[in-house]
């Protein structure tokens, strides 16, 4: 009899995990980087998927995450020895995003509580992985902080609070801004449906961000044959010096 009802149990486990799905949609998939880049908009939208009827008992949330790719960094302080500024301490982030954004339905502590988004790393804050510092730096977390403060002055973090749009809890929608400055690769977009702080369903799928044109030949070709590039650009600039002298010199004359 409890076999029986274990297994009735987990028959219907299933279901209610499914009972709201995420429909996505993307205005484009793919964001091509050129001499001419300023920047570009994505449309991120779609409908909830159900099973059955709205539940009422709270209401539903989305939120929508985009990220660039995550490198390690090192981040240092300096400090006034001697009279003058040298770099005093040192802390090695393990991951941080080159872009990342993040956009709510509503208030942030409305959206998600504390646990989920520890355990799905979902804000601008729990993006980044600093495991450990040295022991001599008693302030670590201040150099995580700095990280973020100069990526959010320069466009490449944002926290977006009750930017998107959801209309009868089943169709959303937002659009997330990308700065000139990107970082080629796979843009991991995820959303997350939430209610009561929990998730309860999420998607992922990914922004092709590329290099194109002109572009994407010198960006090939710093990599794959750096001496080439580096002669190259020393002829570019000799001969840029050369006419800009030549034609000093036929101002004067004439």
């Amino acid at each position: 009899m409890i076999r029986r009802w274990l297994a009735l149990v987990l028959l219907v486990l299933p279901v209610a995990a499914a009972a709201e799905e995420v429909v996505l949609g993307l205005s484009q998939d793919r964001v091509s980087i050129n001499t001419n880049f300023d920047g570009s908009e994505i449309l991120i939208f779609g409908a909830v998927k159900r099973e059955a009827p709205i539940p009422t008992d709270a209401p539903l949330q989305v939120v929508i995450t985009v990220a660039g790719p995550s490198h390690p960094l090192t981040v240092r302080r300096k400090a006034r020895q001697f009279g003058i500024w040298a770099n005093k301490d040192a802390v090695e982030v393990d991951a941080a995003p080159s872009f990342y954004a993040v956009a709510t339905s509503a208030g942030w502590s409305d959206v998600l509580s504390d646990t989920e988004d520890l355990r799905y790393r979902i804000s601008v804050d729990r993006a980044i992985r600093s495991v450990g510092a040295p022991q001599e730096v008693m302030d670590s977390e201040s150099f995580t902080r700095a990280v973020i403060r100069i990526n959010r002055n320069a466009g490449l973090y944002q926290q977006l609070e009750g930017e998107v749009s959801l209309d009868e809890q089943t169709l959303f929608r937002t659009a997330i801004r990308l700065p000139a400055n990107l970082t080629e690769g796979d843009y991991a977009t995820r959303i997350f449906l939430t209610r009561n702080g929990k998730v309860i369903s999420h998607y992922q799928t990914m922004i092709d961000v590329r290099k194109v044109g002109l572009e994407r030949w010198l960006f090939t070709l710093s990599r794959q044959q750096p001496m080439l590039y580096g002669l190259m650009s020393l002829a570019i600039a000799i001969a840029a010096g050369w006419l800009a002298s030549a034609a000093f010199r036929l101002l004067r004359e004439s």
